[in-house]
């Protein structure tokens, strides 16, 4: 009991240190530092490249580059001045990706759904939201956070209770960590990156209200869909009201920001 009891003692004192707050004002839990985080997102990134093949065309790469320019130059510091890499993948995945240390991925297929530069800002800005509220950290330091709980819990539970039942007690346990816990967890970073990619794209002028119109396209792409409460993002609809919402929050920024200009291809 003694030994648990000091797990205990350590395990929230290393919580309590590690609470930051999101750029939402939500609450987080971070474990690791920033250069850990970029080298592995560096590392991620070198990885994907090495996989996947990588777009020769200027006019994709230009149309691309362009909307992440736009898109960086209003983030708030350090973010608008570091050095962000972009590459545009040759593949018809629906899918883009931002990396802590600043590496962007966009694939074609997700250019050729987005059928305006708006709704690419909308994905990129999401994207740029993940890395801007450190989610990947967080994520981490949930996962290991949970995993710390379920050891101790095991500790305490494998001295009341036989093997059998400790056992059984642990399985169930470890779903009610994944269900009410860490799922939950990642849909609120995906919640929480489409207001910060709300924020990004309408203060670089363009239109917030395309990025529910993307979501429309996104869902006419995907097939069957899990439970919202097994998933670890919101549902398709659920997600379309919550940035209609949004949009007419963000309105009035984008009326008062220069209109983009970065033509699709």
């Amino acid at each position: 009991m003694r030994t648990f009891k000091k797990a205990l003692i350590a395990a929230a004192v290393v919580g309590l240190a590690a609470c930051t707050q999101s750029p939402t004002g939500r609450s987080q839990l971070q474990l690791f530092s920033s250069d850990e985080l970029a080298q592995l997102g560096a590392q991620s990134y070198s990885s994907i490249k090495e996989k996947e093949k990588v777009s020769q065309d200027p006019a994709l790469n230009q149309y691309v580059q362009c909307i992440t320019n736009d898109l960086i130059a209003v983030l708030p510091s350090p973010w608008s001045q570091q050095q962000w890499d972009v590459t545009v993948f040759e593949s018809e995945q629906v899918n883009a990706f931002a990396l802590p240390g600043g590496k962007i991925g966009v694939y074609i297929g997700l250019i050729n759904v987005a059928e305006t530069p708006d709704q690419l800002a909308a994905v990129i800005g999401h994207e740029i939201g993940h890395v801007i509220a450190q989610h990947s950290n967080e994520r981490m330091s949930n996962q290991f956070a949970a995993g710390l709980g379920l050891q101790l819990g095991g500790m305490l539970i494998g001295q009341e209770m036989d093997s059998d039942q400790a056992a059984l007690i642990m399985g169930v346990l470890g779903v009610g960590v994944q269900l009410g816990y860490i799922l939950p967890y990642s849909r609120i970073h995906e919640s929480e990156s489409d207001e910060l990619g709300m924020r990004y794209m309408a203060a670089a002028g363009y239109d917030p209200r395309e990025a529910a119109e993307l979501w429309r396209n996104m869902a006419k792409q995907g097939g069957p869909t899990p439970p919202e409460f097994l998933s670890t993002h919101p549902s398709p609809q659920t997600r379309i009201d919550a940035l209609e919402q949004l949009s007419a929050e963000a309105m009035p920024t984008f009326r008062q920001a220069p209109r983009a200009n970065c033509p699709k291809p």
